[in-house]
């Protein structure tokens, strides 16, 4: 049987090759899947002599230059699509697309989809590409396409991408390769990922990075051999390893409680030119202070010290906790992160601070103090200072108060978060925005959902077909039929289907408003939007309720026209499903 003892010995045998310690040193690369392909599809540019007449440009050409800066414009540009993308509906998006007068090439497709509009809308954003006259995807946009589905767990529509780069004949190379390797791993089958690796090991060269990749994936489902076996073969192909290939490894060490091996490598890849940056030092911090280990974590805190690198403060909290449970001195963790020094005061002390807003300087550290301590009271207390004197708080934080006040069933307190976030601009994500929503329900606060449901609308966040659905149904149920319509006008009409047109005509049954739920129906079908079982069961129990007999059996004829109709059934859509589960009872 093999043990993890190979893998140590192989990695104080061939981790740090003779010819590696005549290398020059060289910048650490950290592992990034996503944004991997931007390496090298950025805009080329003109190399210039710059002892020729024509690099002599006047003083004015050279501020001409300055100003008409292609960079400048192509962020500019990106940002003007996204921001049409999250706020506009996909009807609309696409007019103001074609009036903005600019060339549509792979490159700013490309930039367009890494800065992450609404997946839905990015989706039908490279769809609507492909149709551009002149225009073809390329291995970047598919790539950073395939990305996007993988970031959001649809590994489906992830695999359809890929496919259609195959059936297309793109160029398929390694980074594409390590993207779908990663995401298929994060989804869990980690067979599937040693498959793509197997495919791309015939059709291109893995780099460092696919090397990284597919090391972690091995060791984090404990095939130490394998991992044994491909850390071999890639020193043996010449491929050096990088910054965070000697992360994983170390993580895995420390993990395994093997931390002698971990520091051996921490050293010897210092001795190699390969230093570890700030991510690889807090990474490793953590794992330390989740194991316990002291020892190790105090070594590289001396070197971040030496090295002017500092923890985030998560970490930071977590080391400084398992220090004082050690027994053992924080002067070290202290000077190497003064800007945390403040924060790690104790909780007592903390909270006399926020009576006194106004004496003294409001940061990130002190509002996660609070909330690690519940001091829920204190934290709205601290968000009426800092709004009143228009302190920004980042997103993440905003959103954090908000999550901890709906799990302890605060809705004001979390729709106080929300309100700030209105005030001050910042953009909270779509969990975020659930949780709210969720919150205020169970609380019976409807007014309040309309205005999340509406702001969440203008930020580009899809409810989705159960959700949107769902939602309308509850307000209906909550006799709150004028909510309930609210929240179906605000959707955008791509976004109102069979299951939403069902759910309000759910709330005006409910009202016994049965005109009115018909004339939803009617409304529906000249939409183009094809009933389903569902909408038949609420429709005849309202005329029967109603005792409206001729119209009840002309009803039942088209609900048993629809249930003879096998065309019709086999093809059901999504949303025509989502309705009969919600409605069919």
């Amino acid at each position: 049987m093999f043990h993890s003892n190979g893998l140590n010995r192989l990695l104080i045998n061939y981790l740090i090759p003779s010819s590696l310690y005549n290398a020059l040193p060289f910048r650490c690369l950290e592992f990034s899947i996503k944004y991997v392909h931007s390496l090298h599809h950025s805009k080329p540019r003109k190399r210039t002599n710059q002892f020729s007449k024509r690099s002599k440009l006047s003083s004015k050409a050279v501020a001409k230059k300055h100003k008409d800066d292609p960079k400048v414009y192509m962020r500019n540009t990106v940002f003007n699509i996204y921001r049409i993308l999250k706020s506009s509906t996909w009807n609309s998006a696409k007019e103001q697309f074609l009036g903005l007068g600019i060339k549509w090439d792979s490159y700013t497709v490309n930039q367009v989809l890494k800065s992450h509009p609404p997946m839905e809308k990015a989706w039908l954003f490279f769809n609507w590409a492909s149709g551009l006259k002149g225009f073809k995807h390329d291995q970047f946009t598919y790539t950073t396409m395939l990305d996007i589905f993988g970031e959001a767990g649809r590994i489906a529509s992830m695999k359809h991408v890929f496919k259609q780069m195959q059936d297309k004949g793109i160029k398929i190379d390694a980074v594409t390769y390590t993207s779908l390797m990663h995401w298929i791993s994060s989804s869990g089958d980690v067979e599937g990922a040693m498959r793509i690796w197997d495919e791309m090991k015939e059709r291109c060269y893995p780099t460092v990075v696919s090397y990284t990749a597919y090391l972690k994936l091995l060791l984090d489902s404990k095939r130490v051999k394998e991992a044994t076996n491909v850390y071999k073969e890639m020193l043996d192909y010449g491929i050096t390893p990088n910054c965070y290939t000697y992360t994983v490894l170390m993580e895995y060490l420390v993990v395994d409680g093997k931390y002698a091996e971990a520091l051996e490598i921490f050293n010897k890849m210092q001795e190699a030119g390969v230093h570890p940056d700030k991510a690889a030092c807090n990474n490793l911090v953590q794992r330390c202070a989740k194991a316990g280990e002291t020892r190790a974590m105090t070594q590289i805190l001396q070197y971040m010290k030496e090295n002017d690198l500092v923890l985030r403060y998560p970490v930071f909290l977590e080391a400084l906790q398992t220090l004082e449970v050690a027994n053992e001195s924080e002067n070290l963790i202290k000077q190497v992160n003064p800007h945390c020094a403040t924060e790690s005061i104790s909780y007592d002390v903390a909270s006399e601070f926020v009576g006194a807003a106004d004496d003294f300087p409001i940061d990130t550290g002190m509002v996660m103090i609070l909330l690690k301590k519940q001091s829920l009271l204190a934290v709205d207390s601290l968000l009426n200072g800092i709004s009143d004197k228009n302190i920004r708080l980042d997103s993440w934080v905003v959103s954090a108060i908000i999550q901890v006040n709906c799990s302890r069933c605060r809705p004001d307190g979390a729709f106080k978060a929300f309100e700030y976030s209105i005030k001050m601009g910042v953009d909270l994500e779509r969990t975020t925005f659930l949780a709210l929503i969720g919150s205020l329900i169970r609380s019976e606060t409807f007014q309040n959902v309309v205005d999340i449901v509406k702001e969440m609308i203008t930020a580009g966040h899809s409810l989705g077909v159960y959700l949107r659905a769902l939602l309308i149904y509850r307000l209906g149920r909550a006799r709150r039929p004028t909510f309930a319509r609210r929240i179906f006008n605000l959707l955008p009409e791509d976004h109102k289907c069979t299951a939403t047109y069902t759910a309000l005509i759910s709330v005006h049954i409910s009202a016994g408003s049965v005109e009115k739920a018909l004339k939803v129906y009617k409304t529906m079908k000249k939409n183009g939007i094809h009933p389903s079982l569902g909408t038949y069961n609420l429709i005849l129990a309202g005329l029967e309720r109603a005792g409206r007999v001729g119209e009840t059996e002309n009803y039942r004829k088209e609900k048993q026209s629809l249930l003879i109709d096998d065309h019709n059934r086999n093809g059901a859509q999504m949303e025509q499903k989502i309705c009969d589960l919600l409605f069919l009872g």
